[in-house]
């Protein structure tokens, strides 16, 4: 079969399939283009799941007649100019897009029509492209001193395969809005807002640029409580920055759909990054919960590689390692800060379990002195006495924590420490504390549990990892390439208790293990280590296991449920609780406490 030269048309709508896989594609790159001439408001307005109809209005720098020509011509674009030299960087991209593919792609398969009024000055003008065809440039009306005005319409009606595989139109917007939020969330000084079949779905007003304005958007999109949980974070190292706001450990999500990632401005979903958190939230989340986080990278544009797909949502870092060690270490260092504090949902959760009840009138006579059963209670026939029983006193007594003080020190009220004086134990399982404006309830348990986990870290970063020599080497199998990433790691995992060295091309001889991990299979050990190292460039298997270990033994070394406590012992442990990092959750994410205001138990009981 000889070989043909396609036509232009044909090859656009090859080239569309790339880059514009459904609608939320086509809403992304135009307001990509937006945010590249300038602009500070942004709306968007979508029919049908943004197949009937898509529509994206700015008021950035706009296009002249010339302009409109070649913006709808493939590989035509102004993000891009040639060196002194004539050649063309790639390597140094500052604007959202650079391929010049957006425009022609979609008008290859829809419907498109623009109309803009440049800001330098003249007339408005509009330009129609209907499945690649392309009309003449006429003047327009437009509204607005200048902008751009961007609407398409009948999406994939030339490619009518296509749309046999779109979701549902509830999929389609959805996935709309949540690609609209993605760019308010990394542009917070411009104003958003979307239209889904003409109902508001979004109104975002701008805000100042910095953590304050970043974090009030974030707010804006992720509700209320990601910024009453949201830990700042704000770090740089060789040049790389880091900036953005990650949650709690107990405000945490059963998936990874709350982790927002940014690269120069530039919503990304990359595996590096994400590995990144999992690794800094290991020590403090279940394996089947997840972060919740937004999290900006701003480095050198040659020191990232976003030509990777048409779709611009891949990146590759000249150095992975350095930029994934800078989010463990800023996150990790971000929640020691954090102290015992615990995600204000806890309390919000506590509360919500609080209901009045109406009970059931029970069986029987009425006892005496009563005469009915009325709202959940017995209704008294006379004024009942008062009395005490004996020892009510010293049981109801108030507790006191104290400690030696010097005598020119102020003594402190325990009820002023944050997690205030204890006052009783319930269940032999739950300490309940009393605070200046609330109470505060421990799970002993749990509490302990994240206190001895802690000590025993601190014991095994000061000493090192105590190691258990094999009575017979044992070797393990690899490919070449994951054995000479493993053998690079040898120094490294020593320090964790793993002694390993090359055994000939495509094996790795382990001759001593981390005595914590007991009788260990040291093959699949490897060989997860080995998966680490070519997915994230860490060795997280073994710390895992090493903390899991830990995490197990601290369980079985803490206060039990049912232990009897004294008032002393109970407000040690608030006390150890209030200066242990992150003493707010156990090694499982759980939160060892809850706090309840006053003003919200006031609320309970209808005094508010």
């Amino acid at each position: 079969m000889p070989i043909r030269r396609l036509p232009p048309e044909t090859v656009n709508r090859i080239a569309a399939g790339e880059v514009v896989e459904r609608p939320a594609s086509a809403v992304k790159e135009l307001v990509e283009n937006a945010l590249d001439a300038g602009a500070t408001r942004v709306e968007i307005e979508a029919d049908g799941g943004g197949l009937t109809r898509i529509l994206v209005a700015d008021d950035g720098q706009g296009l002249s007649a010339d302009d409109l020509l070649l913006a709808v011509e493939r590989h035509a674009t102004s993000k891009l100019a040639p060196a002194e030299d004539g050649t063309w960087d790639l390597l140094h991209i500052s604007t959202m897009g650079f391929r010049g593919e957006a425009l022609p792609s979609i008008g290859s398969v829809a419907r498109l029509s623009i109309s803009s009024r440049p800001k330098a000055g003249g007339n408005a003008h509009a330009i129609l492209v209907e499945g690649g065809a392309m009309g003449e440039v006429g003047p327009a009306a437009f509204a607005g001193p200048h902008g751009a005005r961007v609407e398409v319409r009948d999406l994939f009606y030339a490619t009518p395969a296509r749309l046999k595989f779109m979701k549902s139109e509830r999929a389609e917007q959805m996935a709309i809005a949540e690609e609209v939020k993605r760019q308010a969330m990394a542009h917070e000084a411009v104003a958003f807002t979307l239209d889904i079949d003409g109902r508001r779905a979004l109104r975002l007003s701008a805000e100042h640029p910095g953590a304050d304005g970043r974090l009030a958007r974030l707010a804006a999109v992720l509700g209320r409580e990601f910024q009453d949980n949201a830990l700042l974070i704000d770090q740089e190292r060789d040049g790389v920055r880091l900036t953005g706001f990650a949650g709690l450990p107990t405000y945490n999500r059963g998936n990874a759909g709350h982790q927002y990632l940014f690269v120069n401005g530039r919503p990304v979903r990359d595996r590096l990054l994400q590995g990144a958190l999992r690794g800094a939230y290991a020590d403090y989340l279940a394996r089947d919960r997840h972060p919740a986080a937004a999290l900006y990278l701003e480095l050198d544009p040659q020191m990232v590689d976003v030509n990777v797909h048409p779709a611009k949502a891949e990146v590759r870092f000249r150095d992975p390692s350095l930029v994934r060690g800078l989010i463990v270490g800023a996150l990790r260092h971000a929640l020691a800060g954090a102290g015992h504090r615990a995600s204000t949902t806890v309390a919000a959760s506590a509360l919500a379990g609080f209901r009045a009840q109406s009970f059931p009138p029970p069986s029987g006579p009425s006892p005496a002195g009563f005469s009915a059963w009325q709202s959940g209670g017995w209704t008294p026939t006379r004024s009942q006495p008062s009395y005490s029983l004996p020892g009510m006193a010293e049981a109801t007594a108030r507790v006191e924590y104290e400690t030696p003080e010097p005598a020119s020190a102020t003594v402190i009220d325990p009820v002023d420490y944050p997690l205030g004086a204890a006052r009783a134990q319930v269940h032999e399982t739950y300490i309940v504390a009393q605070t200046r404006d609330g109470i505060v309830v421990v799970d002993q348990h749990a509490a302990h549990e994240r206190l001895v986990y802690e000590r025993m870290k601190g014991e095994m970063a000061a000493g090192g990892v105590m190691r258990q020599a094999l009575l017979l080497p044992e070797v393990v199998d690899l490919d070449p390439a994951e054995a000479e990433r493993v053998v690079a790691k040898a120094e490294e995992l020593a320090a964790l208790g793993l002694v390993i060295e090359a055994f000939g091309p495509g094996a790795v001889l382990v001759r001593e293990t981390p005595a914590l991990l007991g009788d260990t299979d040291a093959a699949g050990l490897i060989r997860d280590i080995a998966d680490d190292l070519s997915e994230g460039g860490d060795a997280l298997a073994l710390k895992e296991r090493l903390e899991e270990v830990c995490s197990t033994m601290a369980c079985h070394g803490s206060v039990r449920a049912g232990r009897r406590l004294t008032a002393a012992e109970m407000n040690a442990l608030l006390r150890e609780m209030e200066v242990t990092p992150h003493s707010g959750q156990c090694n499982h994410g759980r939160p060892t406490y809850v706090e309840l205001k006053l003003a919200d138990i006031e609320r309970l009981f209808g005094r508010r």
